[in-house]
């Protein structure tokens, strides 16, 4: 039977007060400049931090999260896995590849129910995602691969449904992505396909809702792709296009729904009969639209009988809800973590975010588990979050995160606390730089106010973030120097960034100082040091602690 059972720490008693572990959601550590939210913020207690508390920075992208290679930046999903699991895992994109070269992707038993499927009823493939090389949800190059695949195997007809990024990417980028897509959907049509885009929107318009806080946009994305019911253009560069004359300054991401038509006619409703690829990887913005697929009753939303579709996922989103119930690639097997080893060791814990973040501090963070290793040890609070827009209130709610945090450390209930302050990300995707400032300023007010209840009860605050984006909200050039916008203001910038993260740890004077080459380490050496911290010996398979102690 395998042991979760935790042994003293050989060297530390632990901290007689909680630990509390703090991500501040997407607040890197980039250059000091006018595109860095971060620096020009007044953060007088994350500089207080800096000088007082044991200080380090940690490395949130690329390998050390599991994915495929140091260019590509980190992600909320990736840094929670990393935070909660104590060690990396290879993430999605990096399955896919292997899979994708190897040729396994394409040899298991769904791909080739989804090719029978349509040889059978006549109906196209349908292929639905996110159109970019962000890496983050998806990447255009998996896409290109089943494409190619479905024509080596002699399908007659392919439907591509895209999902406009402008968040990972570049906000106004969609164009090059719509442009590669349709060069390479045209020559299988000249050898005698018929390949074709049809229909799309902006990936916070239509589709890619998550953690259910407005299924309205899955509905929008579901009437769009399956109904063929929107606004109709001849091409998705007409639709972009128009969008953006009727809008101007619209980010990608924000852009309406569009079908295309031929011939007066929407050319790829998805019918009884059709099969549906969606090739996104990362999960929460892909088990809505899944479950709008598959279930038999869907009282999200009027979506009427469910259609005869087979419908399968890159990678299976949720493997505790089985959603989707097929999938092309394994998910990454992250079992082991914190959380499974606190319940079994019987130490209360409580995790809280607000709606947009509260699927990372327990979905992502237990490693792409849903619900509760026991109950009766952990509660999850989730703080609902409003549908403003981010940049009108940077401050989201994290102000009652806090105030339901120190609730629960001042109920001396629990020994460890985690929670999620979104707003350095959610408002770094707006690309509104001003705002972002008024974010990081709120956390950084927040963390005033839990530094100084932390204190008083003796425990430890880590503070650290999952990856940057605050930290770089203009873009820059392959010489650093700000890109423009034809008007010559500098471009906003709403994706993530690859810069590294800090990581502060407060607790009693002379408990602890940082190891040696503690800056070297990734977001895995949390795990460690939090139980560290708890006075207890980390799993032997754990990155190792960022601390010393006597």
């Amino acid at each position: 039977m395998e042991s979760f059972e935790l042994r003293p720490h050989r060297e530390f008693n632990g901290v007689p007060g909680p630990v509390v572990v703090v991500v501040m959601d997407g607040v890197g550590q980039g250059r000091k400049d006018e595109g860095n939210a971060v620096w020009l913020a007044h953060t007088p207690q994350l500089d207080w931090f800096k000088n007082h508390a044991l200080s380090c920075s940690l490395v949130a992208h690329g390998t050390a999260v599991g994915l495929p290679s140091e260019a590509d930046v980190g992600n909320s999903e990736v840094g929670h896995n990393a935070l909660g699991a104590g060690r990396v895992f290879d993430q999605g994109a990096k399955r896919i590849n292997a899979a994708i070269r190897t040729g396994e992707l394409f040899r298991g038993p769904v791909w080739n129910e989804l090719l029978h499927r349509v040889r059978q009823s006549g109906e196209p493939l349908h292929f639905l995602g996110l159109l970019s090389d962000g890496n983050v949800h998806s990447h255009i190059d998996h896409l290109f691969a089943l494409i190619r695949q479905a024509d080596r195997e002699a399908v007659a007809r392919v439907r591509v449904h895209i999902l406009l990024d402008g968040r990972d990417v570049s906000e106004t980028s969609a164009l090059s992505y719509v442009d590669a897509l349709e060069k390479l959907l045209h020559s299988y049509r000249i050898a005698g396909r018929d390949y074709r885009i049809a229909s799309g929107g902006g990936r916070m318009t239509i589709t890619m809702d998550r953690y259910e806080a407005d299924w309205a946009m899955v509905e929008r994305g579901y009437r769009v792709h399956v109904e063929g019911e929107g606004r109709r253009f001849s091409t998705a560069r007409e639709a972009i296009e128009t969008y953006r004359a009727e809008q101007p300054g619209i980010s990608d991401q924000h852009l309406p729904a569009f079908v295309i038509e031929a011939e007066g006619e929407p050319v790829g409703p998805i019918r009884d009969g059709a099969s549906v690829v969606c090739f996104n990887f990362r999960g929460d913005r892909a088990i809505q639209i899944s479950r709008a697929f598959e279930e038999d009753s869907l009282d999200a939303f009027a979506r009427g009988p469910r259609r005869d579709i087979l419908y399968a996922g890159m990678m299976q989103y949720d493997g505790d809800l089985l959603i989707p119930k097929r999938y092309l690639v394994l998910p990454p097997s992250i079992d082991r973590t914190t959380g499974e080893f606190m319940v079994h060791n019987q130490i209360p814990l409580f995790a809280i975010s607000e709606t947009q973040k509260y699927g990372h501090v327990t979905f992502f963070w237990n490693g792409n588990r849903s619900g509760r290793f026991d109950a009766s040890y952990e509660t999850y609070v989730e703080v609902p979050g409003d549908n403003s827009d981010f940049e009108v209130r940077p401050w989201m709610q994290a102000a009652e995160i806090t105030d339901r945090c120190i609730a629960a450390l001042e109920s001396g209930r629990y020994r460890h606390l985690r929670l999620n302050y979104p707003n350095g990300d959610m408002v770094g995707h707006t690309g509104d730089r001003d705002a972002a400032i008024l974010a990081v300023e709120t956390v950084d007010l927040c963390l005033r106010r839990l530094a100084k209840v932390v204190h008083r009860l003796g425990g430890a605050l880590l503070v650290t973030a999952d990856h940057g984006n605050a930290d770089e909200m203009f873009e820059l050039d392959a010489s650093g120097d700000f890109r423009t916008t034809a008007a010559g203001a500098a471009k906003p910038k709403t994706s993530h960034t690859r810069n590294r993260v800090p990581c502060h740890i407060f607790l009693p004077p002379g408990a602890a100082a940082l190891r040696m080459r503690a800056s070297e380490a990734g977001l895995s050496s949390v795990a460690a040091t939090t139980f560290h911290l708890l006075g207890l010996q980390p799993p032997d398979e754990y990155e190792a602690s960022l601390l010393v102690t006597r």
